[in-house]
């Protein structure tokens, strides 16, 4: 299903710089929302390389929902250093009805653009969105 939403060349351009981490993308994630006339996805939100995954989790706010792309450092199983970029559409069980499938039916649009992210996780609380718990155990498993 597809709600005629589409990504802006900003959005496109932006994400093929950052998965370079060429300047002035050399950043640690950003935050996409739909435009208030309902016909784009746009940036809202982007956090610089010294930023962490739980600032951009303050970006999400607990009753709207949101798309989020994040290069997330870590280490492996065995010890090595690593990074995976990783998509998370944040649909929260407290946004309006209509926000959600406004969201639900779009994100396809984006996940088009971002070519080469591997790991796409749907959080609606904010348990889903425990580092630790969630998303790290997530990662690792394309890691």
């Amino acid at each position: 299903m597809s709600s005629g939403v589409s990504v802006t060349d900003d959005v496109i351009e932006a994400f093929n710089n950052f998965k370079l981490q060429r300047d002035p993308h050399k950043l640690r994630y950003f935050v996409y929302k739909i435009s208030d006339d309902k016909k784009f996805i746009e940036i809202e939100h982007q956090g610089d390389r010294s930023q962490s995954y739980d600032d951009f989790c303050e970006k999400l706010s607990p009753d709207e929902c949101r798309y989020g792309l994040v290069d997330l450092e870590f280490k492996t199983d065995d010890g090595r250093p690593t990074s995976k970029i990783v998509f998370i559409t944040w649909n929260p069980d407290t946004a309006p009805i209509r926000g959600k499938m406004m969201y639900s039916s779009s994100k396809e649009a984006l996940k088009r653009v971002l070519v080469g992210v591997g790991t796409h996780i749907n959080a609606t609380d904010a348990a889903e969105l425990d580092y630790e718990e969630s998303i790290l155990p997530a990662v690792k498993k394309f890691a």
